[in-house]
């Protein structure tokens, strides 16, 4: 399989998983998602083990924020055997509580085949800024 073959199951479950969340239908990342994914906080001040904690974050966020604008750019994808790690820099502007902010950064996911299908099983955001917008 050529390195391209290898990077598009990675690069097209991310696109899934930002499609789906975007649209607020976090019920349906569970299947994109290893049951014991763990989820590191930005600057590495905490993390959370296990797709409810993970699927409860996106659901708190689609319940309490509106947003506005949201672009992922500079996309890379790494992978050797069954594990994949894919990148992209994001920025948004969303609204919480009656505030608007702009948000930025980079996230980075580890994805592991599993039966033909590409599940995450590591986040983090990286490089991360947020202000009043």
């Amino acid at each position: 399989m050529g390195q391209q073959s290898k990077h598009e199951p990675a690069e097209a479950t991310m696109r899934r998983i930002n499609h789906l969340w975007l649209d607020g239908n976090v019920e349906a990342l569970a299947p994109m998602v290893h049951p014991e994914i763990v989820m590191v906080f930005p600057h590495f001040v905490g993390r959370i083990h296990r797709w409810e904690e993970f699927l409860a974050g996106f659901r708190d966020f689609c319940h309490n924020a509106k947003i506005h604008e949201f672009r992922d750019y500079d996309h890379q994808v790494d992978a050797a055997g069954d594990t994949s790690v894919v990148t992209f820099r994001y920025e948004m502007v969303y609204e919480r509580a009656g505030e608007r902010y702009r948000a930025a950064g980079r996230k980075l996911l580890v994805f592991q085949s599993q039966g033909g299908e590409c599940v995450a099983v590591w986040r983090v955001m990286l490089d991360t800024e947020e202000q009043a917008a």
